[in-house]
């Protein structure tokens, strides 16, 4: 365990040691706040309209500010989380430490997984960030906070899959570039399978749109803990993690 938190501070130290970490923090920062400044005033402007033709009924905040606003984070977090995993293996292959680290005494598992959560902290933070819009809420409003509570847990369950998927990815090349590309197409092609329930019904396209991560964040979103959501975000970890750990061995073997 103390192997894997040493790796674990040793990544967080280096997102934040290079522009990576400030980068992914302001451009997450930017577009939630506009996505959020946006469904704030929709509900603004909705609910002044209402009272104006005298249907004045209370307005849903959870449903009208924080579901789109956290829906969009799950989407936005597709295209952020490749630049998050590019450089967790490809650096090391690079610059040549990964020799040192395929023939050290700590374990594939040890590194793979203290890597891992390197990431997955760090994608924690970008969460955090719209937490703070979030906070408003709360100051000059009466949201409920426990489909908020789901729906964050969805987002981190959601990331924590696909920094698994983007881990692996990352042992595949030694150009970050690349690891981000193939990262980012993996992502979509995630988000995308998804649409293919839309325009088919048959048993295969449901299979197909069952391996969307989106889809199963949308019962998170809508604040409903489905033990199915949970295992399916657990199982790619899982199997993420897995294909990261073959390959590790075809490394150490190789070295």
């Amino acid at each position: 365990m103390s192997n894997i938190w040493i790796i674990c501070r040793k990544e967080l130290k280096s997102y934040f040691a290079s522009p990576v970490a400030y980068v992914l923090l302001a451009l997450f920062a930017v577009i939630i706040g506009y996505f959020f400044y946006a469904a704030t005033y929709y509900t603004v402007v909705r609910g002044m309209e209402a009272q104006m033709m005298g249907r004045g009924q209370p307005v849903n905040i959870n449903e009208w500010i924080v579901s789109p606003v956290l829906m969009n984070a799950s989407v936005i977090a597709l295209f952020l989380i490749p630049m998050i995993t590019m450089r967790l293996f490809a650096e090391e292959k690079r610059s040549g430490t990964i020799e040192l680290l395929t023939t050290s005494p700590v374990h594939d598992s040890e590194i793979i997984i203290g890597k891992w959560l390197a990431a997955f902290l760090m994608f924690a933070a970008l969460l955090a960030v719209s937490a703070l819009n979030l906070a408003i809420l709360f100051m000059y409003g009466n949201p409920d906070w426990r489909p908020i509570a789901v729906a964050y847990l969805g987002l981190l369950l959601q990331g924590g899959a696909l920094l698994a998927i983007g881990t692996f990815i990352s042992t595949l090349t030694k150009n970050q570039i690349i690891a981000a590309a193939g990262g980012f197409v993996v992502c979509l092609l995630l988000w995308v399978l998804s649409w293919t329930a839309e325009f088919d019904t048959t048993t295969t396209s449901k299979i197909v749109s069952y391996l969307s991560v989106v889809s199963h964040f949308e019962p998170f979103n809508r604040g409903v803990l489905d033990l199915k959501d949970v295992v399916f975000y657990v199982s790619v970890i899982f199997f993420g993690l897995f294909l990261t750990a073959r390959s590790m061995e075809s490394l150490r073997w190789r070295s």
